[in-house]
């Protein structure tokens, strides 16, 4: 099913979203007929809760869906898609009494929840289609949803079929689709235009690395965004336990999300010179894999000491960073499943993330709260840069002691984004352990929507 809305047509049905307190009284404004049947069948309006109300042929007249109360809905988002989920497959015309920004929020999430990944099997979404609501940009919405079900699908796609080579495959279906450029630095290449960590991180796997540069626009702010393309971690020689090996298909999850980003950006045609860079490498064990104890030169001359393999993600967009600040973009952003310290910290809801720009901050935060996509800022807390500096090289990948870890992974990262660059990093989850309201399990977009929505403001378009 496309995650779009339905054509309005005069047979939509019409679905009234009820809160608890609110029921009674829309009860009483009911024929006796409807009334009775309401009550016979226990509806309370609880958050979630869906009810058909049978017209006098015996098909479907109405329904209803329950919103709960305010100390309910607190505690998630896209209430509306949970009883999308249980209405049966037809056209569906929402009547409710909800704010712009609310019901835009509650819309998006409906077509969320259409989402299924069919690749290999048969999906599960909601079949109920929804009508744009009137007083939602529709155009907007879908062109969100768009940007999410990419990330979803690559993040979704095991490695064995989402390598470094298919990675950039999808890249170059994005860029075909939106008329944007796209370069791509490939194996040996990479030493000789001066990416020793992209290749020194990806150098074990049959599958060449490389580095993916995407550019769309020729006006207006500099824009650019950098997402971790790990399509597969192992740990490297570091080697990772089998339980703990199990989602890494996920850490391409940053390069999946700013893929999306783009798309959003592209679809809507943001004023703005957007530029993409994904290193896109497998993290495998060979012979010729790097090693614990080894020091790595970066492309910004800066020498890292090696302390854990598996702490590779840094050493990737720590060279692409590089290359993004050498043109002094406006913003630059990156994405990246970086850290199980970010995890501990605020759970697989919340996208934390780093930035000591003012502007930025409070647009992110009015954006986020705008489109139920959470986030939490941290700290570049700068009495912790000592914890990065080793003395045998100038930066450490991966600090003894195990403090503070999403933030260290932060500041290594700032070491290389420029002193002058406005920058934002992002250290997300992109996975949905738990299937929830417009949000089933596997991956999933995080941080994408706060950012496309805080851009106008961040960036004065």
């Amino acid at each position: 099913m496309p995650m779009s809305f339905a054509q309005a047509s005069a047979d939509a049905i019409p679905l009234y979203l009820v809160e608890s307190s609110a029921l009674e009284e829309w009860i009483a404004d009911q024929p006796e007929r409807v009334a009775a049947w309401v009550r016979a069948a226990g509806f309370e309006a609880k958050l979630g809760e869906a009810l058909i109300l049978p017209n006098e042929a015996g098909g479907i007249g109405a329904a209803l869906a329950g919103y709960g109360d305010a100390a309910a809905r607190a505690r998630g988002r896209f209430h509306l898609a949970g009883a999308a989920a249980k209405l049966p497959e037809g056209r569906y015309r929402l009547e409710a009494d909800l704010d712009e920004d609310t019901l835009s929020a509650e819309a998006l999430g409906w077509l969320l929840g259409t989402y299924t990944f069919d690749r290999y099997a048969k999906g599960n979404g909601i079949k109920a289609r929804l009508v744009a609501p009137e007083g939602v940009d529709a155009g907007r919405i879908e062109t969100i949803a768009e940007g999410e079900a990419l990330t979803r699908d690559l993040i979704n796609t095991p490695a064995s079929d989402m390598g470094p080579v298919a990675l950039e495959a999808a890249c170059v279906d994005l860029a075909g689709k939106h008329g944007a450029q796209i370069e791509v630095i490939r194996g040996e290449a990479l030493l000789e235009q001066n990416f020793p960590m992209i290749h020194a991180v990806g150098r074990a796997s049959d599958q060449a690395p490389r580095l993916i540069d995407m550019r769309w626009g020729d006006a207006g702010p500099k824009l650019t965004l950098v997402g971790k393309g790990v399509c597969f971690d192992t740990g490297g020689l570091n080697l990772k336990p089998g339980a703990s090996m199990g989602l890494m298909k996920k850490d391409m999850g940053g390069a999946a999300t700013v893929m999306g980003l783009a798309q959003m950006i592209m679809a809507q045609a943001l004023p703005v010179q957007l530029r993409v860079l994904i290193p896109a490498v497998e993290n495998s064990v060979s012979g010729n894999a790097f090693r614990p104890g080894d020091i790595l030169t970066s492309r910004k001359g800066l020498t890292v000491e090696i302390n854990n393999t598996d702490a590779e993600g840094r050493l990737v967009l720590a060279d692409a960073l590089t290359l993004g600040a050498e043109e002094a973009p406006d913003l630059m952003i990156s994405m990246a499943t970086l850290t199980g310290a970010a995890r501990v910290a605020v759970g697989p809801d919340l996208s934390p993330y780093y930035s000591d720009d003012a502007g930025v901050v409070a647009a992110l935060e009015a954006g986020a709260a705008k489109v139920a996509d959470p986030i939490w800022r941290m700290p570049f807390w700068a009495p912790y840069e000592k914890m990065i500096e080793p003395g045998i090289a100038d930066l450490d990948n991966a600090p003894k002691g195990g403090f503070a870890g999403s933030i260290t992974a932060a500041l290594f990262l700032r070491r290389f984004a420029g002193d002058t660059t406005r920058y934002t990093h992002f250290d997300i989850y992109g996975w949905n352990p738990t299937a929830a309201p417009g949000r089933p399990k596997g991956g999933v977009g995080m941080g994408a929507r706060a950012l496309f929505e805080a851009l106008p403001q961040a960036l004065d378009l």
